[in-house]
């Protein structure tokens, strides 16, 4: 797909989700790289995993003069388009959702105030301020009991599993329909299962590692037999910088009508791992790291169990338009991805030896 450069200098960026494992990464390395940018970071620093967690890595942000937290809700519209009039984002990038596949069956309101409302008060913004680029998360789940692997984003995603990857389809369908009517180039990026440290405690590696220590099982779905293309957040930051610097070009068809500035792209390791494999890695480097003693009895505390419902068996990231177009292809190991977030695991918690 034809893309446009965008220069960032002197650009004010809109991260929501800002104090989230991908939007506080992102956040960082942006800050970092790019000196002369702003970032306007929101969050609603909402109690579905450890505030303190949000609340630390917030803390690395705001060393940034050119950083400025809004605590807020997605779905608050007068909010939303407050913040496009005051600071006038160039780049929006929505990384803002109620996460977990299997929560989403528990408390389906949340997701549907945050994932859909709040998507829907977002790009109605952009509709209305017209930014130059709307990035967007999505999620390998919108992929739901599709048999064909590598998942490929030319692949039909019309049988969700879970409202998770209902929410996150719609969110697809909303930035086509509004790239089309009001020529707003947007990206979507179908993350896979993202890991690594400072992450999402519900997340297997992080939980898992809760669970051992307490001397408590874990439990593996599927009795084993499921596969995850683990992609490492390193990884995943790239990738989205690399993304925002490149939007869908504007431009007509042979009819005279606007071609949708639109695109949509997986970022995933491209090697999924059984999870057995990963538990044995993820075993192994929290000994190295002592976090847990080496004669530590892990069969007596793994159990082996059924397929939850929103579960699916194998998640595989086809990336090769995302090699294509911004000549980047994740590649993380991991056996590296693990060993770091064990590493800063035992740090941050100041367990083990």
């Amino acid at each position: 797909m034809k893309k446009v450069e965008i220069k960032l200098d002197n650009k004010n960026i809109f991260i929501t989700g800002v104090a989230g494992f991908i939007g506080s990464n992102l956040a960082k390395k942006l800050l970092k790289d790019e000196k002369k940018i702003k970032i306007i970071g929101l969050d609603n620093m909402n109690t579905y995993y450890d505030v303190q967690l949000k609340e630390e890595r917030l803390k690395e942000l705001e060393k940034y003069d050119n950083f400025t937290f809004i605590k807020g809700d997605l779905a608050n519209k007068n909010l939303i388009n407050q913040i496009f009039e005051e600071k006038k984002p160039s780049i929006v990038i929505n990384l803002a959702a109620q996460a977990g596949v299997r929560y989403s069956i528990i408390k389906p309101d949340a997701y549907i105030e945050s994932n859909i409302m709040g998507f829907y008060n977002i790009i109605e913004a952009c509709r209305h301020y017209q930014v130059e680029h709307l990035v967007y998360a999505s999620s390998s789940s919108v992929y739901g009991s599709n048999t064909k692997i590598p998942y490929s984003t030319d692949d039909k995603v019309d049988n969700p599993v879970s409202l998770y990857a209902a929410t996150k389809k719609s969110n697809e369908l909303f930035a086509y329909c509004y790239s089309k009517l009001y020529n707003i180039p947007s990206t979507g990026l179908r993350f896979f299962t993202v890991y690594g440290p400072a992450g999402r405690p519900d997340m297997a590696y992080f939980s898992f590692t809760n669970k051992l220590i307490k001397g408590e099982k874990i439990q593996i779905f599927n009795y084993g037999n499921c596969k995850r293309d683990f992609t490492y957040i390193d990884d995943i930051v790239e990738g989205i910088c690399r993304v925002i610097k490149k939007a869908p070009i504007k431009e007509n068809g042979k009819d005279g009508l606007a071609i949708p500035p639109y695109a949509i792209y997986n970022i995933g390791n491209s090697s999924p791992e059984n999870l057995l494999e990963f538990v044995t890695i993820l075993k192994e480097e929290l000994i190295r790291a002592k976090i847990l003693p080496e004669d530590y009895d892990f069969e007596a505390h793994t159990e082996l169990v059924a397929m939850q419902p929103g579960d699916v068996a194998v998640t595989y990231a086809d990336t090769t338009p995302l090699e294509r177009d911004f000549d980047f292809k994740p590649s993380t190991p991991l056996r590296v991805g693990l060993r770091n977030f064990a590493e800063w695991y035992k740090k941050y918690y100041n367990v083990g030896d």
